[in-house]
């Protein structure tokens, strides 16, 4: 058996035998990406018309692993790592960034969904890990009724990304007294929603962010849990992703497409630049410079991020610093891609370019409420300066 075989052997007996350890270099495969990758090609001239992923493409994120990525290995999941994601988001949102928000999505709301009690993750993964969930958590939306063993829930949640394809939705509502509110998710199936036809966007047209309307459904308390719950571990002796709080690496995750959509844009205006022949300018040459540095730079700040996630100590500047450098790779991409639609002619402006469908994507993602750069500067400056003073001083 050669070195890194061994090592590989060695990583996997580990995992079966401590749920903590670092999974082995399977997750998220390269060559089961690849596929995914070209899948979302296939689709791409149907896609934005369609309004939602296709089959084949929602098959190969399945394939390539996205739905277990972090799933407990207790269910059959890869309990992964925030850096393997990013690398895959990033390969799969160069060419088409509302496959790479939906895959990444669903890899983190199986996050999400795992801090449900024991019986209610059974209920989600008993019989696979690959359970396609989506979610309409913020803000908390609709009536939840406290009843014996749980709540009926009823009411209409906006942008639920993937819908379509969802097994579960984990639903926000506010429960608890009027005095002491709690923001709490509960999980429903499928047979307890329906898919309002609402997504109409300038820009990630595929993801199919589609609105949701639950007539009324019995939600057992094994599927629902409190947005507190999030800033704890799921268990002392779970994998690193579930000992994390979610802030670490939650605005990490939409962050991961943009950075791949951005490289995508710089790819396709390079491209359109050089076709017939060059196109050169002094304005030309500086957007290009400046956008593809900017574009680098985010995604350096991306990786650390990620690699800070799955392995530095957890304290509250590195989950400030975190989600500003999230934010802020964001609002570099944004303002790269901006550069260059800018300097391009006019040819980007017509339907079918390339470039306008990443300029529509990158433009729509960066306005997600996640990625709000005021909330994220305010949580920074509270952790380094302290809370600013009652009379604002």
């Amino acid at each position: 058996m050669s070195g890194s075989a061994a090592e590989n052997r060695a990583a996997e007996i580990r995992a079966a035998e401590d749920p903590a350890a670092e999974p082995t270099a399977a997750e998220l495969p390269a060559g089961a990406v690849d596929r995914l990758v070209r899948a979302a090609e296939r689709d791409l001239p149907a896609l934005e018309e369609r309004r939602r992923l296709g089959a084949e493409t929602m098959a190969g994120i399945t394939a390539a692993g996205f739905l277990r990525h972090f799933v407990a290995r207790e269910f059959g999941g890869t309990a992964g790592t925030f850096s393997a994601l990013l690398d895959a988001s990033a390969t799969v949102g160069r060419t088409c960034p509302s496959t790479a928000w939906c895959a990444t999505l669903f890899a983190a709301h199986g996050r999400l969904a795992s801090y449900l009690p024991t019986e209610g993750r059974k209920a989600l993964w008993g019989h696979s890990p690959d359970v396609p969930i989506a979610t309409a958590i913020m803000p908390p939306r609709g009536r939840a009724v406290p009843v014996p063993g749980g709540w009926l829930l009823s009411g209409r949640w906006d942008t639920a990304s993937g819908v379509d394809h969802a097994d579960w939705l984990l639903l926000a509502s506010r429960t608890g007294a009027p005095d002491r509110p709690e923001h709490r998710i509960l999980a429903v199936p499928r047979a307890d929603w329906t898919v309002l036809d609402s997504w109409r966007s300038l820009g990630m047209r595929g993801t199919g962010s589609h609105a949701v309307e639950v007539a009324e459904a019995f939600v057992p308390e094994r599927l629902s849990f409190t947005m507190a719950d999030l800033a704890h571990p799921v268990a002392a002796d779970a994998a690193r992703c579930h000992r994390v709080p979610v802030q670490l690496a939650g605005t990490l995750m939409f962050a991961a497409p943009v950075a791949g959509a951005a490289q995508g844009a710089l790819d396709a205006w390079r491209a359109a630049a050089v076709t017939p022949r060059p196109v050169r300018s002094a304005a030309s040459d500086q957007a290009l410079s400046e956008s593809s540095a900017q574009i680098a730079a985010a995604r350096l700040l991306l990786e650390r991020a990620a690699r800070r996630a799955d392995h530095d100590e957890v304290t509250p500047l590195l989950v400030a610093e975190n989600r500003r450098d999230a934010v802020t790779a964001v609002r570099w991409c944004a303002a790269a891609v901006d550069r260059l639609f800018h300097a391009a002619g006019s040819h980007v402006h017509r339907d079918g370019s390339p470039f306008q469908r990443y300029w529509r994507d990158i433009t729509t993602a960066a306005t997600h409420g996640a990625l709000g750069p005021a909330a994220a500067a305010a949580e920074y400056a509270d952790t380094v300066l302290g809370p600013p003073a009652p009379d604002g001083r």
